[in-house]
């Protein structure tokens, strides 16, 4: 367990990562602090792994949500290991290589789409691939 107390200022400092940031971090439950008498932010320096680990996870498009659901699964107090970190990798990589195809898939319609000129939502494998929006029933199914 990590003894190390870091202030928020010195925690921003050293991850790089706005004060205001952190706090929005801490009320999503992705990291964690103690008060000090005078109600300041003390954290545990093992905070330092679990921003490194946000932050890698939100370069790749994993929400937030996703990466607290398994910072919560670790346990207090201990900075993530490189296995946990393969863990949450290996249960990300499905997703990830479907986000993948799904904008390889719209980048070659999109060139496609140029093109095209149809306008059509009922035909346009873009913005309505296989005519999803018809299948909820006539008339306009997209406000603007």
């Amino acid at each position: 367990m990590s003894t190390r107390e870091l202030s928020v200022g010195e925690v921003a400092r050293r991850s790089g990562i706005a004060v205001s940031a952190l706090h929005f971090y801490e009320r999503k439950g992705l990291i964690q602090s103690q008060r000090t008498a005078g109600n300041q932010r003390r954290y545990q320096s093992d905070v330092l792994r679990r921003l490194a680990l946000v932050q890698a996870a939100q370069q790749v498009g994993i929400p937030l949500q996703v990466v607290a659901e398994r910072l919560a699964e670790l346990p207090a107090g201990r900075a993530p290991s490189k296995a946990d970190w393969a863990r949450m990798s290996a249960r990300w990589r499905k997703q990830l290589d479907e986000r993948i195809a799904t904008l390889q898939f719209m980048r070659d319609q999109l060139s496609d789409c140029i093109g095209c000129g149809c306008l059509s939502l009922k035909r346009c494998g873009l913005l309505n691939p296989q005519d999803v929006l018809g299948q909820q029933g006539e008339g306009p199914q997209r406000v603007a």
